[in-house]
């Protein structure tokens, strides 16, 4: 297999050496400075197992996963906001050689014992060699463990390149793209999508530490291209819009923007849109499977909607008993399954949860419910477990209830669940924060608000009004955590 990292190659041909790789906030490195920093720290990483690395939003992590992907050692990232007991049963599970950190790092007791290897960005040393072999493990990412104690996600090099190519395909990514973000370096979307994305096409990467509309909009302003973020980030740009004319103008010049790790809703698609000209696509991934489908960039980006199958990814919806669903009517609700190169091997020492994730036929049960429109784009409607609903007889999608909510000009926030009902099997819930706490919106203009825009099934029967929604680092909303009776 060719280098996950062309233009870090030992070798180059037509290396952008002197081209910005990465910039953190004022630090930055070019090509070479990355391939001889990175080759420094891979250099010292001969002959180890796995190693973690302390991924905060800094120059260091990103140096540390190229030295690591480069010397062809599996690199664990680890959340900085971790509690102790997560940290310890992550190290306990995969088992690191040691820790990977910046040197002005404060690590938590949880790491004391592990050998610590600071990363030093100005160092010098020559790019090994690439002997790594497609299938070999490039990371292991732990799942958020809403269900249990976080499962490591080992993803080979081939999905790696597998989803990062993909992608180009469909956005038109190459290397002139210079991708701004400030997405945690964690998680599969700033570290995969957002550091090493921009590496292989050896274009350039911008990240701003913390995210600000302000900061988005600035390096946007000079020279950047893409930007990528998340629900909440997007949400935060629809607010600012209206007073910045330079965040404005800013997103309007923008070739991509991509929102992901969590539905944006329809109104803050459309608010931008209005502002700017400009329309933000979606794609559709996990920590398991890389990136699956996406709105391309020569397509329609249609609010709501994950866009399709990106190419290598074979995708199916099918019933609770597994059964195919091929009507493409819009209505018919299934979970995803996929199957391609971009999924993961399995889980680390999870014989058993590796098998119960994928059927016979080697698709991948995401959980995910979604409904396919005639022309195959996807439409998610929500997790099997906390967003599909099941109401008098019918089959409902949360996000759905969730974007009309969130139409309605009294309401900030909204989250729908469903609870158990002697009659209706389940009813509707939501959850809503009010934009004005002290007048929030009457249950009943809210249900008439739902059957008016979907259909009178769909309405909530019962409203619970909060300050605000449980959210994780991602943004996500945490369902889980919502008391529903």
């Amino acid at each position: 297999m060719s280098s996950l990292f062309p233009a870090l190659s030992p070798a180059p041909t037509g290396a952008p050496g002197a081209r910005p790789a990465l910039r953190f906030g004022e630090r930055s490195l070019t090509y070479a400075e990355l391939a001889a920093a990175a080759g420094a720290t891979a250099g010292r990483l001969g002959g180890t197992g796995r190693v973690a690395i302390w991924a905060t939003p800094a120059m260091e992590t990103a140096v540390a996963v190229v030295a690591a992907l480069l010397a062809g050692v599996a690199a664990v990232p680890l959340n900085p906001k971790s509690g102790d007991k997560e940290l310890a049963h992550i190290l306990s599970d995969s088992a690191p050689s040691l820790v990977l950190a910046p040197p002005d790092a404060v690590l938590p007791p949880a790491l004391a014992a592990l050998e610590r290897l600071d990363v030093d960005v100005r160092a010098r040393g020559s790019v090994p060699e690439d002997r790594a072999g497609q299938g070999d493990p490039a990371l292991v990412v732990y799942t958020s463990g809403t269900t249990g104690p976080p499962k490591g996600a080992v993803l080979p090099r081939r999905a790696l390149a597998t989803t990062l190519d993909a992608l180009a395909d469909a956005w038109g990514w190459t290397g002139d793209d210079v991708l701004v973000q400030g997405l945690p370096l964690f998680h599969v979307h700033g570290l995969v999508l957002g550091i090493l994305g921009p590496l292989r096409r050896g274009g350039s990467v911008r990240h701003l530490g913390r995210f600000t509309p302000e900061g988005a909009g600035r390096e946007l302003n000079d020279g950047a291209t893409m930007l990528f973020g998340v629900p909440t980030m997007y949400h935060r740009i629809a607010e600012t819009l209206p007073g910045d004319p330079e965040l404005a103008k800013a997103l309007s010049g923008a070739r991509l923007l991509v929102s992901g790790s969590a539905a944006l809703p329809v109104h803050d698609h459309e608010r931008i849109a209005a502002a700017t000209g400009r329309r933000v696509i979606e794609r559709y991934g996990m920590t398991e499977t890389l990136m699956n489908t996406s709105v391309r960039a020569d397509g329609e980006p249609r609010a709501g909607t994950v866009g399709v199958p990106l190419p290598g990814v074979e995708l199916r919806l099918v019933e609770e008993d597994g059964t195919p669903i091929t009507a493409l009517d819009g209505e018919s609700v299934g979970e995803i399954q996929v199957r391609g190169a971009n999924l993961f091997t399995e889980y680390l020492n999870r014989p058993d949860a590796t098998a119960a994730a994928f059927t016979e036929d080697g698709f991948f049960r995401t959980g995910d419910m979604a409904v396919r429109d005639p022309d195959g784009y996807v439409r998610i409607v929500g997790r099997k477990a906390t967003d599909l609903i099941k109401s008098g007889g019918y089959k409902i999608g949360a996000g759905e209830i969730e974007n009309a909510l969130l139409e309605h000009p009294a309401v900030r926030e909204a989250a729908v669940t469903g609870e158990p009902d002697p009659d209706l099997g389940e009813r509707i819930v939501a959850w809503i924060v009010p934009a004005d706490p002290a007048a929030p919106p009457a249950p009943d203009t809210l249900a008439g608000h739902v059957a008016d825009r979907l259909a009178p099934h769909k309405r909530p029967r019962l409203v619970r009004y909060l300050e605000a929604l449980p959210r994780n680092d991602m943004g996500k909303i945490m369902k889980r955590a919502l008391d529903r009776g």
